[in-house]
């Protein structure tokens, strides 16, 4: 990792680094194979940020060559890594649907996080109940009489709630003409009264049961419900291929991360599963602390393990806007920046 720029993942300029979008199907390990790859092509990692949903995993890395510590310009070398890292995400079994691309746009990377894995498609296949907040619920109905699709989203409340619902709609192409945001002790409600850019409803049963699962999907991407482990000290080369490798060697498996740097410090948050999905014994953990310095990593119990609380009208919190492009909204709420 370099020591070079105080960053974290959010808007990064492409001008510094060289930015990698990988999507292909999750497996125990990738994280510790993609980035002990990087470190072998004398690359740093100065930030990068990792979703899994559904069997499959989205990453998003900012580069550095460890010599320059600028961007990687040799085309040749480009083509190399690209390659190398398309092998990584095929595996043994060779999956088609492993892409490995550069990009030159300067996008908030969560918010490329999103589209990525709505391309790919990441919402079909899913239960209703599978990776889904129990007592929540999500809704669409046709209000006929105005002449709107309105969308009801109830589920625990969490940051960055309203950017993940926003994004998906705007990636959907819909058009909010009105929408009420409701909070309440650790439950959150939204109201979206939607069409079509072209001025349709959401006519049809399955084009409404797709944006069900659409939302669905987006929420449960950053609804991680894996044990999070923070770790914070000092930069330095290959610090991300050290750590999850010693995470692979104690069987733990990244299912969402956050690498960033910040005037020099490596300030990095994973959630982590046993290998087989399963919530993470406090002997693997201290094994791992002690290994990795207790100082240096610290266990914190996730906000979706929290208890619910009950419904009470003093806590509740109420925010409406009227007739905005989701895009205009995540702009105006500070979510997207302005290109240059």
């Amino acid at each position: 990792m370099s020591h070079r720029y105080p960053k974290s993942v959010g808007v990064q300029s492409a001008a510094e680094h060289t930015i990698i979008e990988l999507i292909g199907t999750d497996r125990p390990g990738l994280m510790s194979e993609i980035s002990a790859l990087i470190a072998q092509m004398q690359c740093n990692v100065v930030a990068a940020e990792l979703w899994t949903h559904n069997m499959r995993a989205a990453c998003v890395l900012y580069i550095t060559d460890q010599v320059s510590n600028g961007p990687i310009e040799c085309h040749q070398r480009l083509k190399r890594i690209k390659e190398s890292l398309s092998n990584v995400l095929k595996g043994d079994q060779g999956s088609k649907s492993a892409r490995t691309d550069f990009s030159m746009s300067v996008t908030h990377t969560e918010r490329r996080l999103h589209q990525m894995m709505f391309a790919d498609r990441d919402y079909e296949g899913v239960s209703d109940d599978q990776m889904w907040d129990l007592d929540g619920k999500v809704t669409v109905e046709n209000c006929n009489e105005k002449g709107y699709s309105v969308v009801n989203i109830e589920c625990r409340n969490r940051p960055k709630f309203l950017f993940d619902t926003l994004c998906t709609l705007t990636d959907m192409e819909y058009v909010i003409f009105h929408g009420t945001i409701d909070t309440d002790g650790q439950r959150a409600y939204q109201e979206y009264y939607i069409r079509h850019i072209d001025g349709r409803t959401l006519d049809s049963e399955a084009e409404r049961r797709r944006v069900v699962l659409c939302l669905k999907a987006a929420i449960n991407r950053r609804s991680s419900e894996g044990l999070r482990l923070e770790l914070c000290t000092n930069d330095r080369v290959g610090l991300l291929s050290d750590v999850t490798r010693i995470f692979r060697e104690h069987g733990l498996s990244v299912i969402r991360a956050d690498v960033s740097t910040r005037d020099d410090k490596a300030c990095n948050v994973f959630y982590v599963r046993d290998a087989s999905g399963n919530q993470v014994d406090l002997k693997t953990i201290e094994a791992l602390r002690q290994e990795i310095g207790l100082a240096v990593l610290q266990v914190k119990e996730p906000l979706c393990l929290s208890k619910p609380l009950v419904r009470q009208s003093s806590l509740r919190s109420r925010f409406s806007f009227g007739s905005l492009r989701p895009s205009q909204v995540l702009h105006n709420l500070g979510f997207i920046r302005s290109s240059p």
